[in-house]
């Protein structure tokens, strides 16, 4: 999962949401120089992570990417479980993904001096750019396969990725809409055990 899945599997609930997002940039014992609410969402990030890379169905994905990708293809996957989900109707409209990316940047803001340097920089873009709400568009997510590309050490073309999508919506969006119900449980269920202290 990207950025907006991992924003919408905290739940609205502020601290989770910081650290759900700021996760991939928070290295070792680092977690623990947060409150407990924030390291909570960064567990949590790490264990709808680890259950994505796991399930059989993200597996069944990313055999689409990784003739050309290799290990990266479980990157682009996120990415396109992100635009099915910014454009699935039965999760948002257009006004309430809207909606949802603002209220976001809004939790997001007031903890922007506690920010990894990393994501500090990248989060002015985000919400410059409305990246969680431009998912939903082919265009934002050609834009976002195309970020992944230039922040990867070893990749140089994101256009390969883009074909691969569009040559198999269809499949991948199946995928997905198999996936998300059960990514929805799994985080739910997580998260009241890690909020409980388990």
């Amino acid at each position: 999962m990207n950025y907006l899945a991992h924003a919408y599997l905290s739940f609205g609930i502020p601290e989770i949401t910081v650290g759900n997002m700021i996760s991939d940039y928070v290295k070792g014992r680092k977690m623990l120089d947060y409150p407990f609410a924030i390291q909570q969402g960064i567990r949590l990030h790490r264990d709808i992570d680890q259950y994505t890379d796991q399930h059989p169905v993200t597996r069944e994905a990313k055999l689409f990417f990784q003739p050309h990708y290799r290990l990266y293809s479980a990157a682009f996957v996120d990415v396109v479980y992100d635009h099915f989900l910014a454009a699935d109707s039965a999760e948002f409209t257009d006004n309430s993904l809207m909606e949802f990316s603002l209220e976001t940047y809004r939790q997001l803001d007031p903890f922007s001096a506690r920010f990894p340097e990393r994501f500090a920089r990248m989060f002015p873009y985000m919400k410059e750019q409305n990246w969680l709400y431009n998912y939903q568009f082919r265009w934002g997510l050609r834009n976002s396969l195309g970020g992944l590309v230039r922040r990867a050490a070893y990749l140089d073309d994101s256009e390969t990725a883009f074909r691969i999508f569009e040559e198999n919506h269809e499949a991948l969006g199946k995928c997905y809409q198999r996936f998300m119900p059960e990514v929805k449980a799994f985080a739910e269920k997580r998260l009241e055990a890690l909020l409980a202290g388990s």
